[in-house]
């Protein structure tokens, strides 16, 4: 697409390269903000994408010609943006880019070119992959929080209203909830602890043995017998007689250096501090469902007021997924909502069942 070769452009017209202008600043204002809270080279590319959405800046100036006109605010979600980035700079912020960049209507706008269009999708691909750095940072703590104080929203909030919908007084309900608070907080701490206890023993057991590296000096360099090692890690055998040529190589220039035979493996975190994060991210979300109960209120109302906390909290953890996932937060905030609220449905169903029949 070309740009309109009208000579006189319409009021709408103008109004729309205005608009585009002062989007294209508030972008670039975007991109130079996160580079300010960024170092090496993210903050170089950051800045990279800001010069490029000044040269889209620039095209809409030229159409504009002397009817720039004031200074205009850019969009409210791009301002938002740019304020988040000032005081924040996070993963979340990125990913939020990442959909302001899918948004672009560009290319079916017959004034903008298709230089523009395609920048505007690879700049949404740049923005990907910047966030998808962060989210590889905190993807394994994230994970636990979420799901933690989900499970703990979702499996308490069922349990409530299940024992709640039987007609047992408020009390038993009490002791229930806190009841199932622990019992779930403790099993997803000894579950958690267990796993990475586990996922450390399989771990040493398939390291090499680092009295290994003392043999290699003595190897025979015609028959390389090092190569099988990398053989069976995975390497191809051209590849991996490469390799270990380039070791033995490396010893009979350099006989102090290090043998690189050992590959290590992704660190992992400690069985206790896996079983402590998740028992208090599932004890969080757990004592939501109780807290009315905590408070004093009783019947109906104590049901409507911990499905009402619940709600939002559950709505809250699918707006965060949501976010950082790049996909559209009120989708996964209301998908989150209805697996919890079904699943609190069920056990309420069951509850007026069994209190009906006096079971």
């Amino acid at each position: 697409m070309a740009p309109s070769t009208s000579d006189a452009p319409t009021p709408a017209q103008i109004r729309r390269w205005r608009r585009y202008l002062a989007d294209e600043r508030a972008e670039a204002a975007v991109y130079r903000d996160l580079a300010g809270r960024r170092s090496g080279e993210e903050r170089d590319i950051l800045l990279a994408l800001s010069e490029a959405e000044a040269r889209h800046e620039q095209h809409w100036i030229d159409l504009l010609g002397d009817q720039v006109g004031p200074p205009r605010k850019g969009a409210l979600r791009t301002r938002s943006l740019g304020w988040l980035a000032r005081r924040f700079g996070s993963v979340f912020i990125l990913a939020l880019a990442q959909r302001a960049e899918a948004r672009s209507p560009y290319e079916a706008d017959a004034d903008a070119t298709d230089r523009m269009a395609a920048d505007e999708r690879i700049h949404e691909e740049v923005v990907r992959g910047l966030a998808a750095r962060g989210r590889n940072r905190l993807s394994g703590t994230f994970r636990a929080a979420v799901f933690g104080a989900n499970d703990g929203l979702v499996s308490n909030l069922a349990l409530v209203m299940g024992i709640g919908a039987t007609g047992v007084s408020t009390p038993i309900i009490l002791a229930t909830g806190i009841a199932g608070l622990l019992a779930g907080a403790l099993s997803m701490a000894a579950g958690e602890f267990v796993s990475v206890r586990s996922q450390r023993e399989l771990l040493e057991a398939s390291n090499p043995n680092p009295e290994t590296e003392s043999a290699v000096p003595h190897l025979d360099v015609n028959a390389n017998e090092l190569a099988l090692v990398y053989r069976a890690r995975g390497m191809t055998p051209k590849d991996a007689e490469a390799k270990s040529r380039r070791v033995l190589e490396t010893l009979r220039t350099e006989p102090t250096g290090e043998v690189d035979v050992i590959d290590e493996h992704e660190e992992i975190g400690s069985a206790r501090g896996a079983a402590l994060s998740s028992f208090c991210f599932f004890a969080s979300g757990a004592l939501l469902p109780v807290l009315p109960y905590i408070f004093g209120l009783q019947g109906v109302a104590a049901v409507i007021a911990s499905a009402v906390i619940v709600g939002l909290a559950l709505l809250a953890t699918g707006a965060v997924v949501g976010l950082l996932s790049g996909g559209p937060p009120l989708k996964r905030a209301l998908r989150q909502l209805l697996i919890g609220f079904g699943a609190a449905a069920v056990t309420y169903a069951l509850g007026l069942a069994f209190g009906a029949s006096g079971l």
